[in-house]
């Protein structure tokens, strides 16, 4: 902006608009003391300034701005129709002024001039402006420099007090400077300790140095005062300053005692795997023994059961007409006897659970439609609701996993409220993780199937018992089974790397959860759990 002072109004105006249409814009003052303020609050590139004022004359204002900090360096042009003699413009430039013209002006003249200091003003402050910038360049890295001389005594003192051997390397891949310990395995602190011939971790490093990634490795190194090789672990890790790698930072750390631990642990664990390998041989012969051992005793005991629930039936039919009493023990040895057979049975089924076997895609829908018939006529007797989501295919052990949903639907059958029909619920849904809180996901690699039901329920402090073998929570008198059903169902679950849980409450009913991985780890290869 140009600063037009002048007493004249009629003196102002042909200047004004001559520079206005040159694109120049403008600001006016009728007085040396109004041109002052108007330089005090705004930067103008040029001032062009009459010198015959009232009160302040233009050789004052132009020695006045002279005195401000911010505008000493604007080009003045002093204007004069009077004072034209040789003193007058002398004192002119004296006062600050840097051209005289006498009016008439000229206006292609003065414009001219108007350009060229108003040129010479930008580039000035420009000029300026780079001046200033390349100051505050030079003083953010003097003070770099100076924490960073700072920084690197404190990481050198650090070094020093480490207890292994500590070194920095240039950006080069030079050695920078080393510690007190690396003279123990190195006459030279250009040159990094001898290694043991057949370690190719110098080498290693170079590649990692050339792509500018950290290095970790083990090496051997010789001491200097003896020819023993000591296990070490070199560190070397980049420093960045900005994004760049300034230099690196390492250390050898002695692992030597450790090395020789762990070498006599491997060798420990060889030896007990190979302990191991036969005693598993062992077991499974044993294993094997036992199972039939299992199968002979059961047949063996259910067979003598068996004869004493059909005798007791036959005294009872025969020779107990009428004797209410003797036919009320009889019907508590006939009920006992069958109870003792069902649980030879589970027992049996329980122990089969540690044979070999298969893992195969199983359509759960097809399994649970398949159970839902062999249940169908309990379901109609106790007028039971069955709700079903739609289940997936899941590679599972078929035999085993019916055996799990068996039991639970059996279950929500059997311990129904008295006089309200079970409702039974059945959904199913995809989730992340092996978790019964997990969140429910399309993607995920796990499968969640509830089973709910309206009964009875239970106590959920007594959760953990309830898939523990034995374990029952209700009267043996009023619901049937044997505490083993759950315990079988859990058993199942851990071998297919699945999960079984449980929430419930008292007379409102329970819910099982089982979630199972779609796919085996190892599926279709045998897989064996001893008891």
């Amino acid at each position: 902006m140009i600063l037009i002072v002048d007493d004249r109004p009629e003196n102002i105006l042909p200047l004004k608009k001559i520079l206005e249409l040159h694109n120049f814009n403008t600001d006016t003052a009728e007085s040396g003391e109004e041109a002052l303020k108007k330089v005090l609050n705004k930067t103008y590139s040029v001032i062009i300034l009459d010198v015959q004022m009232p009160g302040m004359d233009g050789f004052e204002v132009a020695e006045a701005i002279a005195g401000f900090g911010k505008a000493k360096d604007t080009p003045i042009i002093f204007l004069s129709a009077v004072n034209t003699e040789k003193k007058f413009i002398t004192k002119g430039y004296t006062s600050g002024g840097i051209d005289y013209l006498t009016k008439p002006v000229d206006p292609d003249i003065l414009l001219l001039k108007v350009k060229t200091f108003y040129r010479l003003f930008e580039q000035q402050q420009e000029l300026k402006a780079i001046q200033e910038s390349l100051r505050h360049e030079i003083d953010i890295r003097k003070h770099a420099q100076e924490e960073l001389a700072t920084r690197m005594d404190e990481l050198r003192f650090i070094l020093e007090s480490l207890p292994q051997i500590a070194f920095t390397i240039r950006n080069d891949g030079k050695i920078e400077y080393v510690n007190k310990h690396w003279f123990q395995y190195a006459h030279d602190a250009n040159a990094f300790p001898e290694a043991h011939p057949d370690d190719q971790t110098y080498t290693r490093w170079n590649q990692h140095f050339l792509n500018g990634v950290e290095f970790s490795g083990e090496t051997r190194l010789r001491q200097l005062d003896s020819d023993d090789y000591k296990y070490f672990l070199l560190k070397i890790i980049p420093v960045l300053q900005n994004g760049a790698i300034v230099r690196w930072v390492g250390t050898f750390t002695d692992i030597h005692q450790q090395k020789m631990a762990h070498e006599l642990l491997e060798h420990k664990v060889e030896l007990r795997t190979k302990e191991l390998v036969d005693k598993n041989s062992e077991l499974e012969t044993t294993n094997h023994e036992l199972q039939q051992f299992a199968w002979v005793v059961s047949h063996d005991l259910k067979e003598p059961l068996r004869k004493i629930q059909t005798f007791s039936h036959l005294i009872k039919d025969k020779y107990l007409s009428g004797n209410e009493e003797a036919i009320s023990y009889l019907n508590r040895s006939i009920s006992s006897s069958a109870r003792m057979s069902r649980l030879i049975s589970d027992l049996l089924d329980y122990s089969r659970l540690s044979v070999t076997a298969y893992f195969q895609p199983t359509d759960l829908n097809a399994l649970v439609e398949e159970l839902l018939a062999d249940f169908d006529e309990t379901i109609r007797e106790k007028k039971a609701i069955i709700r079903k989501d739609a289940l997936p295919v899941v590679e599972t052990i078929p035999s085993q996993i019916r055996q799990v949903f068996q039991n639970l639907i059996s279950n929500a059958l059997k311990f129904s409220r008295p006089d309200v029909a079970p409702a039974i619920d059945i959904r199913c849904e995809i989730t992340e993780g092996k978790d019964v809180s997990s969140p429910a996901s399309t993607e995920g690699p796990y499968c969640r199937i509830i089973i709910a039901d309206n009964g009875i329920g239970f106590d959920e402090k007594f959760l953990d018992r309830i898939f523990v073998i034995f374990q029952r929570l209700n009267n043996i008198n009023a619901y049937e089974g044997t505490g083993i059903g759950l315990a079988i169902a859990k058993k199942i679950m851990d071998k297919h790397n699945g999960l079984i849980s449980a929430r419930s409450t008292e007379n409102q009913g329970s819910e099982f959860i089982l979630i199972l991985p779609f796919v085996q780890e190892h599926a279709l290869t045998a897989i064996k759990t001893d008891i």
